[in-house]
């Protein structure tokens, strides 16, 4: 992989040695780099590779995460969602909602959000000749700002269901900041939407594994990672009726293959408000 981030270094303006950018690891371009693709610095493959040193199936977890988007998008798809708003969207790689959503449904309507200003560019770059996507730099513990987005207004129809996506991001946001965001983007959506969350999942008490992939991140663009127990992970769905199998391991959602569920650390669901 180039140490350039792909096309999009050009029209960022920025040269490829740029210490804002290509010296510090950002959870976005981690994630991509455990993907397999190419839209990385090599800080980022670095922290992939410490992340990997920690947790052997980390790449297993990222793949398995990406595909209960696919299916999640397309489960919305069939009951008639043709809006969404992927927050903590990341780098585009290969099977974004976008490219899931339009192959069946050509106008439907995709706003990225992430804080990331590289993965936004990029984004942006991949979608300056799709007019029903655009992708935003916004921070969701302020989802005023997500919500009120002159891309955002334009794009999403708030009196149509939509699509909410936080899948792999919540656990990068803390305890109060996250409930509060998640509440006030689920209310602002209208009735026969659904939210979708995917999220890693304490199923014993914190350990010295997870102190050490909480200092990892810490050297990122984010404060840290931090895993939640099924309770609370249930409670960003608020009064939102969770569709069956309910929070299940991310690869047992329905049309999931098989793995290794204590492995995996990661749950998922999806609810229809």
């Amino acid at each position: 992989m180039s140490d350039n981030i792909h096309s999009g270094v050009g029209f960022l303006g920025m040269a490829s040695g740029d210490s804002d950018f290509s010296s510090r690891p950002s959870s976005a371009r981690i994630y991509d780099a455990l993907l397999g693709g190419n839209h990385n610095f090599a800080a980022d493959r670095e922290a992939a590779q410490n992340l990997l040193a920690a947790i052997p199936l980390a790449g297993d977890m990222a793949r398995a995460n990406r595909a209960f988007l696919h299916r999640a998008v397309q489960y919305m798809l069939d009951r008639g969602v043709r809006q969404f708003l992927d927050v903590g969207s990341g780098i585009p790689t290969v099977g974004n909602v976008h490219e899931i959503a339009q192959r069946r449904i050509p106008d439907a309507r995709v706003i990225y959000v992430d804080i990331d200003p590289v993965a936004v560019a990029h984004s942006n770059d991949i979608l300056k000749d799709n007019p029903w996507a655009a992708a935003i730099q916004a921070d969701m513990r302020f989802p005023e700002a997500v919500l009120e987005h002159p891309s955002v207004r334009r794009l999403i129809d708030v009196n149509e269901p939509i699509g909410l996506l936080l899948v792999a991001m919540l656990h990068f946001v803390p305890e109060d900041d996250a409930y509060q965001a998640v509440d006030a983007l689920r209310s602002a959506l209208p009735p026969g939407s659904y939210v979708v969350i995917s999220h890693g999942v304490l199923d014993t008490p914190a350990d010295a594994k997870e102190q050490e992939i909480t200092a990892l991140y810490r050297r990122t663009d984010v404060s840290a990672a931090r895993g939640r127990t099924r309770e609370q992970i249930l409670r960003f769905f608020g009064d939102a009726e969770i569709v069956e199998p309910g929070l299940v391991w991310v690869h047992e959602w329905p049309g999931g293959g098989n793995g290794d569920p204590a492995g995996m650390a990661v749950v998922a669901a999806v609810a229809q408000v």
